[in-house]
């Protein structure tokens, strides 16, 4: 049976191969749930970049550039890192460059994959639907927050592991921690990381929508992958 491991932050990356595995990279709040909110809003690709001055070149060649930085809009840059802004019907159709303080660093990391996949707590079930399509085994990468672990983006790699019980076996402990998390915590996850850093960090910014909306399960069924480096909606 495939197994499904768990990388808790980008920095352990060197411990866990990439290569013939399909990944998983989640950035719950909140760079993963404005990817996949943009593709089902209709935006075309989305190129991330984990230099801020590599994404701001991509406006030459008619990219709207998105830039985050310890959680604030980067001057410049045409969008920042709130799932809302993905929802304006003028980008439908549209091409963005992306860079983030977390979320693209992760992806970035996660390069040699045989699969990148977007995944959110809105898009929960059908990224868990797509990796039971695939022969690989899966890796979750969290982006966690400069390195450290964070709770949201451990919450979604559990929720993930419930979701693919039955079909593939946990690779370590660290699934089987985050799965006990996510069941803890699923009845009001709200709540459960009202105490988060994160959380804490975004409400000191007056982000407070943004946290409920992007915990809410299954608002979307689109699937973001990466081909040829840049982010497309496989369904």
């Amino acid at each position: 049976m495939r197994t499904i491991d768990v990388c808790l932050s980008p920095d352990m990356m060197h411990l866990y191969p990439v290569v013939d595995h399909a990944v998983v990279v989640v950035d719950i709040l909140r760079a993963t749930s404005c990817m996949t909110t943009a593709f089902a809003y209709g935006i075309d690709t989305i190129a991330p970049f984990a230099k801020l001055e590599h994404c701001l070149a991509m406006k030459v060649n008619g990219f709207y550039t998105a830039g985050e930085r310890d959680g604030k809009k980067v001057d410049g840059f045409d969008l920042g890192n709130s799932p809302f802004e993905y929802q304006d019907p003028k980008l439908k159709g549209a091409k963005i460059a992306f860079t983030t303080t977390n979320g693209t660093q992760a992806i970035v990391k996660s390069l040699g994959a045989s699969e990148i996949i977007i995944g959110s707590f809105l898009n929960l079930t059908a990224v868990a639907n797509h990796l039971k399509t695939l022969p690989q085994n899966i890796l979750v990468v969290c982006a966690g927050w400069k390195g450290k672990f964070n709770l949201e983006d451990t919450l979604f790699a559990g929720a993930l592991v419930e979701k693919l019980k039955g079909e593939v076996n946990p690779a370590c402990d660290a699934p089987l921690a985050a799965q006990a998390l996510y069941n803890q915590a699923k009845s009001n996850m709200v709540g459960f990381l009202s105490n988060s850093s994160h959380v804490k960090r975004l409400a000191k910014l007056n982000i407070h929508k943004d946290i409920t909306f992007c915990l809410t399960e299954d608002t979307y069924s689109v699937v973001p992958v990466l081909r040829d480096n840049v982010l497309r909606k496989i369904n």
